[in-house]
């Protein structure tokens, strides 16, 4: 049996070499009320690096001096995955950087309209200026360096050329494409991350994706299908306000429906989220695509006759590729093959008469409201078969 069955109409996407760098732990800890403790930080790096991750962002180490102990002691690990760790475009921060041993920096600073005039006060040729001297200096270090125009989907596409390829002439390995407040659709992504595509020689395109309208995965896909070749993602899509692109949407979406793998060792993920969710404190939602609860669950009758035969009838793909695991639940809405199905995996024997007796008081138990445990179902069929 094959292991997924989506649409045949799906486009199956030629990208190539792209790859995640991961921001769990400097974007998804500035979800307001999250605060990892260093070990916290180790243990979280140390899986995304078994998942596969390519690139590792840390931190940001002009936070504290205690940030700064939690990234060096990530970039001591020995990790094949790269370390990377957040800066403005100043000096003093990206010497901080250098003190926490990574391998590498972004460096950032904002260019629209509305940050220069209400949150820097300065004139885009200022910020211009500032980032080009940041590039070079992290250069003249031996870093990889990639740069981020801070709110770039609400910059002009004329700017937002200028400042990328003047920080490729400068040296940075790759350029980012923010939408720092979730607010680009798809079209818009892909258009400007083919504009500056076509405008680039040798850094490459990331795309930095927020969540605002739950539009950071599909946006994060869009641009890497204009030309961009990195994505940010975070575990569970944690982050400030609604949130990154989630690394288990973005990876698995291109895996499942666009033919596309990564490469990442999939079946981590819902280990990954699970680690996550417990040091965030974060509640995963039971719905949540891919690592909720309840996504591989099945009560309706009608499903669960189809799943038993074939998982692939009401799944898009098996559960175990990502470490989940299907469930048939029972209910108000459970059938015979549902509840035979639980009888024989309890290891009671019923004669159909008795199966339809245990259906009946099931069904009337669940609408009592009285949800159906191991244990009140084991009731249910003691008090019938005895």
């Amino acid at each position: 049996m094959d292991w997924k069955e989506v649409s045949q109409y799906n486009p199956k996407l030629d990208l190539k070499e792209c790859y995640v760098y991961d921001t769990t732990l400097r974007d998804g800890e500035q979800t307001p009320g999250v605060c990892f403790t260093g070990n916290q930080k180790l243990e979280i790096a140390k899986k995304l690096d078994d998942l596969g991750i390519k690139q590792i962002e840390a931190g940001f180490p002009t936070v504290s001096e205690n940030e700064r102990k939690c990234i060096k002691s990530i970039s001591s690990e020995g990790l094949n995955a790269d370390i990377l760790a957040l800066s403005r475009v100043l000096k003093e921060d990206i010497d901080r950087a250098i003190e926490c041993d990574v391998d590498g920096i972004i460096t950032f600073v904002a260019t629209s309209p509305m940050h220069l005039k209400y949150k820097l006060h300065k004139s885009f040729e200022e910020v211009e200026e500032m980032g080009m001297k940041a590039i070079e200096y992290a250069k003249d270090h031996g870093l990889f360096v990639a740069f981020s125009a801070e709110d770039a989907t609400r910059t002009s596409i004329e700017n937002i050329i200028k400042i990328h390829k003047n920080a490729e002439d400068y040296g940075a390995d790759r350029v980012h494409i923010a939408d720092t407040l979730g607010c680009a659709t798809p079209q818009s992504m892909y258009q400007i991350c083919s504009e500056l595509n076509k405008s680039l020689k040798k850094a490459h395109i990331g795309v930095h994706c927020h969540n605002d309208f739950g539009f950071a995965a599909i946006n994060s896909i869009y641009g890497l299908m204009g030309g961009a070749k990195a994505v940010s993602t975070t575990v569970n899509g944690i982050g400030e306000r609604a949130g990154n692109a989630a690394l288990e949407e973005v990876v698995m979406a291109l895996k499942v429906l666009y033919n596309y793998d990564m490469g990442l060792n999939t079946e981590l993920i819902m280990e990954t989220s699970k680690l996550v969710e417990t040091y965030s404190k974060i509640k995963v939602p039971e719905n949540k695509p891919l690592v909720g609860e309840m996504v591989f669950y099945h009560e309706s009758g009608i499903h669960v006759d189809a799943v038993l035969e074939n998982p692939l009838t009401y799944e898009p793909f098996l559960p175990e590729k990502i470490g989940q695991k299907r469930k048939i639940v029972l209910g108000k809405h459970s059938g015979c093959r549902a509840v035979a199905y639980r009888l024989n995996e309890l290891g009671f024997e019923a004669t159909r008469d008795e199966l339809w007796e245990i259906v009946k008081k099931t069904k009337e138990t669940r609408e009592q409201g009285t949800e159906i445990s191991d244990e009140v179902f084991k009731n249910i069929v003691t008090h019938i078969l005895n």
